[in-house]
């Protein structure tokens, strides 16, 4: 089969030709019809391998939607040709954690050398993905699946964000997204289906700040000097309930607090490497700051229903796996609207 791959640090990836994985015991085979791109996926390959864990080529990706295609020895409750999308943050299924559906949080998985498709295990940009348990399966029913193969990151990572601030998020209050890239995009979805507040969405490129407007934005600005007065005009002075930084760079991270209101919670959800002070007096008063990882397997299940009910869709661009080198080049330049899928088949 045909799989992208990193192979080594400072290479572009490569499509190559690998051999198709057989399921052992407990392992269900997928034939994948559609996989999303991450700048998780850049994160990983602008670092040497040894930082990761890795000693050989890594298939890419951890976004994925396909079909059953073979079972392993002991699984039950699928068919071939179900149509599923994957929970990545595998876990060992029975820390405390796990047992909650929160594998994102497993505490014995780095000890267990557990890892995410795509992020140690191999990925979902390939023909077949290899999943280790079922219960990482979330049946899709008829949704699309390139529309909802990035929701199991690129939506689920948003949603796990804001649920857990959503009891501050009141009619008359304020949200703040920045960055309305491949998460921020679904992230304010979410806040309009999920909350009465209102949210204001900020980027630096006007083609993502009209994707704003296109999911529910209620104001869309230009992530500058001009943004922290502009919000706290819009808000009588008082600043966000919820500030979502999807970029974690420096400036959007300084931004943030600039933005949030007393007895506000500060989420910095993207991995742009920027710092935040803190202490007393260098935030608003009572201001939470938080650093979630993805969301749990329950979270996903709800998250699929929403789709399902049309309260949220990912925009996405379409390519094939030869495109997968010249698709990465875009997204390190930022030239992706929305979430980029590749699609195996094509």
């Amino acid at each position: 089969m045909k799989a992208v791959q990193y192979v080594e640090h400072g290479r572009p990836v490569e499509v190559r030709d690998i051999a198709v994985p057989e399921p052992g015991p407990g392992q269900v085979l997928l034939k994948v019809t559609a996989a999303g791109v991450c700048h998780y996926d850049l994160f990983v390959m602008d670092r040497p391998m040894a930082e990761f864990g890795l000693t050989g080529p890594l298939t890419l990706g951890h976004e994925a939607a396909g079909t059953v295609a073979m079972l392993g020895d002991g699984v039950t409750g699928f068919d071939a040709g179900d149509p599923v999308v994957v929970y990545g943050p595998w876990g060992c299924g029975t820390c405390h954690a796990c047992a909650q559906g929160k594998e994102n949080y497993c505490t014995r998985a780095t000890k267990l050398g557990i890892r995410p498709p795509g992020l140690g295990a191999p990925g979902a940009i390939a023909e077949y993905l290899l999943v280790d348990d079922p219960r990482h399966l979330v049946p899709i029913g008829d949704l699309d699946p390139v529309k909802t193969a990035p929701l199991t990151d690129a939506g689920l990572t948003p949603y796990h964000a804001i649920k857990r601030s959503l009891h501050k998020l009141y009619a008359g209050s304020t949200a703040v997204v920045l960055g309305a890239g491949g998460l921020g995009h679904i992230g304010v979805q979410l806040l309009r289906a999920l909350s009465p507040a209102q949210v204001i969405a900020l980027d630096v490129t006007e083609d993502k700040l009209d994707l704003a407007r296109h999911c529910g934005a209620h104001l869309a600005i230009r992530s500058d000097d001009r943004a922290a007065g502009i919000i706290r005009e819009a808000t009588d002075g008082l600043g966000a309930q919820l500030v979502l930084d999807f970029a974690g760079v420096q400036p959007t991270v300084d931004l943030a607090v600039q933005c949030a209101a007393m007895d506000g919670d500060l989420t910095i959800v993207g991995i742009g490497g920027g710092v935040l002070s803190v202490g007393f007096g260098l935030l608003p008063y009572e201001c939470s700051v938080s650093t979630p990882y993805w969301g749990s397997r329950p979270e996903l299940i709800e998250l699929i229903e929403l789709a399902r009910q049309g309260a949220v869709s990912a925009h996405v661009e379409e390519y094939g796996l030869a495109d997968a080198p010249a698709v990465y080049d875009r997204l390190h330049h930022g030239r992706i609207k929305g979430r980029a899928v590749i699609l195996p088949g094509r």
